[in-house]
């Protein structure tokens, strides 16, 4: 049996993988760190399951350029097979063509809850509380269909 230290850390562990993944336009490695089932709400409305979380993703960061999520200020909390995880993430998008020579800034807060399994601890939820952006929205892809910037 893990101890408490070694859960935060897997957790831990995870959320930075994830961003990674984004960066790195990784799917499959977003599907290893989350349930099929998995819900969000990333600021475009409710999400339902793993596969619309990483269509939604896909939507911007398929036709953006480079991508770098930073995560800091990580909180855990562990109870018992589940557990919730606050982080903050500030992310930099870079355009690509015509908009090579713009940016598109967020400073947000990630609010997650975890479960563990056979395969160790999985993210069930994901919600993303924008704090502030700076830049031209037009550097991120379309989004999902029927969707407009703010």
């Amino acid at each position: 049996m893990q101890t408490t230290y070694e859960d935060e850390r897997e957790i831990n562990r995870c959320i930075i993988r994830f961003a990674r993944a984004m960066d790195d336009r990784d799917w499959a490695e977003i599907e290893k760190i989350t349930v099929e089932d998995l819900t969000a709400d990333l600021g475009t409305g409710a999400l339902g399951s793993r596969g619309e979380v990483i269509a939604l993703m896909r939507s911007f960061l398929d036709d953006c350029g480079t991508t770098q999520h930073l995560i800091g200020n990580v909180l855990i909390e562990i109870e018992g097979d589940t557990a919730s995880s606050r982080a903050y993430v500030s992310d930099m998008h870079l355009g690509t063509g015509a908009l090579e020579s713009q940016t598109f800034r967020t400073l947000g807060d990630y609010h997650d809850r975890w479960r563990r399994t056979a395969d160790g601890w999985r993210m069930t939820h994901r919600t993303k509380l924008n704090r502030g952006s700076l830049g031209d929205h037009a550097v991120l892809g379309q989004g999902p269909s029927g969707w407009s910037a703010p």
